[in-house]
């Protein structure tokens, strides 16, 4: 008889690095610079009260370009510990580009995340998968970490089916970033976004999957392990910890709801609400 000890199976199938969520409020076009700080203020001041753990859910907000400087003031005088993050970035150093701004310009303004190739941008201004490749390039060049958005159209998905696209979007992006690069990975089903009609967790986890399958065939374990992949697409309150609960998916890129203080600070405390 073999009296080895059981091997413990949730050991053994625990993933080999704990992988800290992040909630990103992307504000698009909305809120001036006045705006912008009294909604950190309001937002800093919520989470403190609520004695939110910046170090178990990362907590990040988007300004547009012209709140960015004011928003960075803000955070450094009070030691707010809420991440500065940017919704876009030229793939070019520097030069003739009119209206374009560059990584180091944003580096300079202590911002650690950049949205790169967001559904917004791919479709209303045309950016191909590797127009987004190159400003990922260009974030990670300059010490920021892209944050590479995914995603399929409702005709993608027809045509295509699940994952395919944004394993495709993924695989090019990745082509243009060295082996060492720090990103993070954002699915949004462009049929879901503001449409009130979200992915269902598990179909967000399906595709999850498939884009951390990617990160293990092309990077290794140590970088699927421990890349964070947020789903983005009528995120709410009352619907964010079903999908993060899901093995992959590990924060989310929050439209919308990331415009009320209330609603932005309720789904970052995601873990309150999250059972077994």
């Amino acid at each position: 008889m073999n009296d080895a000890p059981v091997a413990d199976t949730a050991t053994q199938t625990a993933p080999a690095v704990k992988r800290t969520p992040l909630i990103a409020g992307n504000w698009k076009m909305n809120f001036d610079h006045l705006q912008a700080i009294a909604f950190v203020q309001k937002l800093a001041w919520s989470l403190k009260d609520a004695q939110h753990n910046y170090g178990e859910v990362e907590v990040a907000v988007f300004p547009p370009f012209t709140d960015l400087r004011s928003v960075q003031t803000l955070l450094a005088a009070d030691k707010l510990a809420v991440a500065l993050g940017a919704q876009d970035v030229s793939p070019h150093a520097a030069g003739a580009y009119t209206g374009d701004i560059s990584a180091a310009m944003l580096s300079k303004l202590d911002v650690r995340y950049i949205i790169v190739g967001h559904s917004e941008r791919r479709g209303g201004h045309g950016e191909s998968d590797e127009t987004v490749g190159l400003k990922a390039r260009a974030a990670v060049t300059a010490g920021m970490v892209p944050v590479i958005c995914v995603g399929e159209t409702a005709e993608d998905l027809e045509a295509h089916g699940a994952a395919a696209i944004p394993v495709q979007q993924l695989q090019a992006a990745l082509s243009q970033l060295p082996a060492e690069a720090e990103f993070v990975v954002a699915y949004e089903p462009v049929w879901a976004i503001g449409s009130g009609d979200p992915a269902t967790p598990a179909q967000a986890e399906e595709v999850g999957k498939a884009l951390r399958d990617v990160l293990r065939a092309e990077r290794g374990d140590a970088v699927a392990d421990a890349t964070r992949i947020l789903y983005g697409g009528s995120v709410a309150s009352q619907n964010v910890a079903s999908y993060l609960k899901q093995p992959n998916l590990d924060g989310a890129l929050v439209g919308g709801a990331s415009l009320k203080v209330d609603e932005f600070s309720r789904i970052a405390q995601f873990t309150k609400h999250v059972t077994v």
